[in-house]
């Protein structure tokens, strides 16, 4: 019994890292195995992004956030630079990291990536997904 659990085990840890076997040889038939592995859950937001606040873009642009998150760190909410509206699309805050897109007005789609720095401000990268040679650091002034 305690060498089926230990090759149970072994099996379902070379599955998850991705490492395909084959069936082994054994006197009985054994009972059907299933492979699906759940995803990890996502480490809980040490940061709350919920409000109004604004980022800076090293290209020049402000961008004015408003943003609501709800408590497994899933972002919504709306934006605003240069006249032009926009849709958070998709976002999420996970762990100290950050991520969002925003749907413009104009067909632009910007990816912001970025982390919580010690100073509790936020930073990163972002770029349009419809033209990727357009691209900016980006941070902000508030502390979260």
């Amino acid at each position: 019994m305690r060498t089926k659990i230990a090759t149970t085990a072994l099996l379902a840890s070379l599955t998850v890292a991705g490492v395909a076997l084959a069936p082994a040889v054994s006197a009985a038939p054994a009972a059907p195995q299933h492979t699906a592995v759940q995803a990890a859950p996502a480490a809980a937001p040490e940061f709350y992004v919920g409000g109004t606040w604004k980022l800076y873009q090293s290209n020049g642009p402000v961008v004015t956030m408003n943003v609501s998150q709800d408590s497994a760190g899933t972002l919504y909410g709306s934006a605003s630079c240069c006249g032009n509206p926009g849709t958070i699309r998709s976002g999420r805050v996970d762990g100290t990291g950050i991520y969002f897109v925003i749907a413009w007005s104009n067909g632009a789609l910007g990816r912001y990536t970025g982390n919580l720095g010690p100073d509790r401000r936020l930073s990163g990268y972002t770029f349009d997904i419809n033209n990727p040679s357009s691209q900016a650091n980006w941070n902000t002034s508030r502390a979260f």
